[in-house]
């Protein structure tokens, strides 16, 4: 017998409707998940999953959830997070906490990336008993995603989930990837001497310090581009981006202090750390002698790069039941914590890419139904008494 859950939309809505917005650019509207845990921890308590919540580390007010349908070995993972980015309320013509249906789409933030999923992958496990399972199923949650992955992390460091695959439902439309590119996000900052601009002698110019950073670290950029390649990805190369620079205060100053971000995004089989390690040397290369002082900040921990071989079960069943060849992406997700777990992982969920972190963001309503039927498919693949 199968447990009841509510409708789909309803619990979509409920979701939309409760916020938890991540962000490290501004603390304000970072907000806690727990809320969104504790609707998703009702309903799968109600369709008879045993449900474990636990509290991310390091950030109190954040949580994980992890809600099992059966037990033993192996099994399958369905795994998504709870947070969504900051939005931006000038650009929405729709109102971003209200799950509003027009033309076929269902708008609202997170509606695509990525609460649908959260709600489309209970419904489509509240289908099952606990009976009917040899293995079993997972619905984890997950705090953090879009800022620092705190909670893939906890999950991962913490070693206790177990099981041989996981389905990531970030939106793909519905064609499953099985590998993307890693990331690692930094600052220069390079410290010199303010002065008066008639004279170069009166101060030691940041900027034209960092012109000679940038230029070492655009070789770095060609080096990496002409070592490594993966035809797999739409831009095969590793990308080095200069995404932000400041520095000076007035044309009449020789600039003093001068600030540059960039991100580095590497293949599979890439060291980012290595790589990270190269930019340095250039850059200390390209200074010496200058007088100048360097210092290095990591933006973030890094997201490593996946791949997930061709020839692995889940790849191979989600090629079977999709119709589609395993694609490559250049955005990064949790999948390289649940790999560190000993799991097999499937990047595969309703929605594109190109709806999430946008204003207006919406789930196409045809993706609903087909979502819950393959993830169906899935448990009885990996699960169910009759695949044993």
């Amino acid at each position: 017998m199968t447990a009841s859950v509510p409708g789909v939309r309803d619990m979509i809505a409920t979701l939309i409707a409760t916020p938890s917005v991540t962000s490290r650019g501004d603390p304000d509207l970072d907000t806690s998940n727990r809320a969104v845990i504790d609707h998703i921890a009702g309903w799968a308590e109600d369709a008879g999953l045993a449900v474990r919540i636990t509290p991310v580390p390091t950030d109190p007010a954040k949580y994980n959830l992890v809600a099992t349908l059966g037990s033993g070995p192996g099994g399958l993972v369905l795994a998504g997070h709870a947070d969504t980015v900051p939005w931006d309320a000038r650009r929405w013509h729709y109102d971003p906490f209200n799950a509003t249906v027009s033309e076929d789409r269902l708008y609202g933030l997170g509606s695509c990336d990525m609460k649908s999923f959260l709600a489309l992958a209970l419904t489509a496990t509240a289908g099952f008993s606990a009976g009917d399972l040899a293995r079993p199923v997972h619905l984890v949650v997950t705090a953090d995603e879009e800022t620092t992955m705190a909670g893939a992390r906890a999950l991962a460091a913490e070693g206790t989930l177990q099981a041989d695959a996981a389905i990531l439902g970030e939106p793909t439309r519905l064609r499953p990837v099985r590998m993307h590119k890693g990331i690692i996000m930094e600052r220069l900052r390079l410290i010199g001497h303010s002065g008066h601009s008639s004279d170069p002698g009166y101060g030691n110019s940041a900027l034209d310090g960092m012109n000679r950073a940038m230029t070492a670290i655009v070789e770095v950029r060609e080096q990496l581009q002409r070592e490594y390649r993966n035809e797999a990805f739409r831009v095969p190369t590793p990308t080095l981006n200069l995404g932000q620079i400041r520095g000076g205060d007035s044309p009449n100053r020789i600039c003093g202090e001068c600030v540059l971000a960039y991100d580095l995004r590497v293949l599979p089989g890439m060291d980012a750390q290595h790589e990270r390690a190269r930019i340095h040397e250039q850059i200390y290369s390209a200074l010496e002698g200058s007088g100048l002082e360097i210092h290095f900040e990591s933006l973030t921990d890094g997201t490593p790069p996946v791949e997930t071989p061709a020839d692995a079960p889940i790849v191979r069943t989600a090629e079977e039941f999709t119709g589609h060849t395993a694609q490559a992406v250049a955005f990064g997700t949790e999948a390289a914590f649940y790999q560190q777990l000993g799991m097999d992982v499937v990047i595969l969920g309703p929605g594109s890419i190109a709806q999430a972190h946008q204003p207006d963001e919406y789930i196409p309503l045809a993706d609903l139904e087909p979502t819950v039927e393959l993830l169906r498919r899935f448990i009885g693949r990996f699960c169910s008494q009759a695949a044993s």
